[in-house]
C-alpha cells in the first residue's frame, strides 16, 4: 500500500448495502484510499465481518426510517468534524418474474429498495452533502438502459433510478454537489442467486396456465443469468470503479463497469427497439434450447447485473 492511498484523508464517505459484494468490496477499496467508511450492513454478523480499520459498520436498512436518521445523526455529529466526501447508493435487491406473475407486493418493494431509500437517504445526507461538496453515487445497472424479459420491476427500478439521476444533478448544479451514475453489467455476486432463488419461489405460485406461458422463459432466463455472471468481472474490479466515481474531483455523470455494459450502452443508443428486440430474443433462444456454448459473453446477459 502507498503513502498516498494509506494517508488518513479526514473525510466520511456512507456506502449502503455494504454487506456483501460490491458494498463490501466498496468499502474496503474506499478505507484503503484513506477514507473513514461508514459501512451500511443489516445484520450484527455483517457488520463484525466488515469491520476493520477505517471501516465503521452501521446498521442500514434504507427502507427504514429510524436506521437513515441514525446514519444522518453519526454523520452530522462525527467527532473528528470529517465532512462528508461521498454517498454510495449501493443497496438493492432483485425481484425477478413475467410482469403478469408478479404480485404488486413484490413491485413496491422493488421501487422501496431500489428506488424509494436511495432517495431517503441522500434528502437525509442532504445537508451534510452540500457542506462537503460532497458526491452522489448511484449505482444503478445496464438494467437501465436495456431490460430484458422477467426483469420488469428491478429494470423498471433502475431506469427510474437514472432519471432521478439526472433530474437531480440538474437541481445542484452551482452547489458544489456531484451527482454520478454507476452501471454495472455482470459482476460476480451473490445477488444474481438470490434473484434466482426468488423468482423460482414466485413461479412455484403461478396459475398452471402462467406456468405453462412463461416456464421455459423463466428456466431460459435463469440460465442466462448464471452464465453471465459466472463471467463476469470481479466485485474488486467494480469497487474500484466506484471508489474512482466518489472521489474524482470532476467524475463522469456516468461510469460502465464491464466490456459487456460497455457495449450495451453503445447498442442501445444506435440500434431500434424492433432490432433490440430481435437481438434479446435471439440470445434467450440459446438458453431455452441448451445451446449455451455459443451465447457470447460481452451482450444482452448482462443486463441483470
Amino acid at each position: 500500500m502507498s503513502t498516498r492511498n494509506s494517508a488518513d484523508r479526514h473525510e466520511l464517505i456512507v456506502v449502503s448495502g455494504a454487506s456483501t459484494g460490491i458494498g463490501a468490496a466498496t468499502a474496503r477499496e474506499l478505507a484503503r484510499r484513506g477514507f473513514h467508511v461508514l459501512a451500511g450492513v443489516r445484520r450484527e454478523q455483517d457488520a463484525e465481518a466488515l469491520r476493520a480499520e477505517r471501516i465503521e459498520p452501521q446498521i442500514l436498512d434504507i427502507t427504514v426510517e429510524s436506521d437513515i436518521a441514525a446514519i444522518a445523526d453519526r454523520v452530522a455529529s462525527d467527532p473528528q468534524h470529517r465532512p462528508l466526501r461521498a454517498l454510495v447508493n449501493n443497496a438493492g435487491i432483485a425481484v425477478n418474474a413475467p410482469f403478469e406473475a408478479l404480485p404488486l407486493a413484490q413491485w413496491r418493494r422493488q421501487f422501496e429498495v431500489n428506488l424509494f431509500g436511495h432517495i431517503a437517504i441522500t434528502q437525509a445526507l442532504f445537508p451534510a452533502l452540500l457542506n462537503g461538496a460532497g458526491t452522489v453515487v448511484n449505482i444503478s445497472s445496464i438494467g437501465g438502459k436495456v431490460v430484458l424479459p422477467t426483469y420488469g420491476a428491478y429494470a423498471g427500478s433502475k431506469f427510474a433510478l437514472e432519471a432521478v439521476s439526472d433530474a437531480l444533478r440538474r437541481e445542484v448544479i452551482g452547489t458544489g454537489i456531484r451527482i454520478v451514475v454507476v452501471e454495472p453489467g455482470a459482476v460476480k455476486t451473490t445477488m444474481p442467486e438470490r434473484g434466482i432463488a426468488t423468482a423460482l419461489e414466485l413461479q412455484a405460485d403461478m396459475t398452471a396456465a402462467q406456468r405453462a406461458r412463461y416456464g421455459d422463459l423463466i428456466a431460459a432466463s435463469t440460465a442466462q443469468a448464471r452464465s453471465f455472471c459466472a463471467t463476469g468481472v470481479s466485485a474488486d474490479h467494480a469497487a474500484k470503479v466506484i471508489a474512482k466515481a466518489a472521489t474524482a474531483s470532476r467524475p463522469r455523470t456516468r461510469y460502465t463497469i464491464g466490456r459487456d455494459a460497455a457495449v450495451l450502452a453503445r447498442i442501445s443508443r444506435i440500434v431500434s427497439d424492433r432490432v433490440l428486440d430481435r437481438i434479446v430474443a435471439r440470445e434467450l433462444r440459446r438458453f431455452r434450447d441448451g445451446d449455451q456454448s455459443r451465447a457470447p459473453r460481452n451482450t444482452v446477459g448482462a443486463v441483470q447485473a
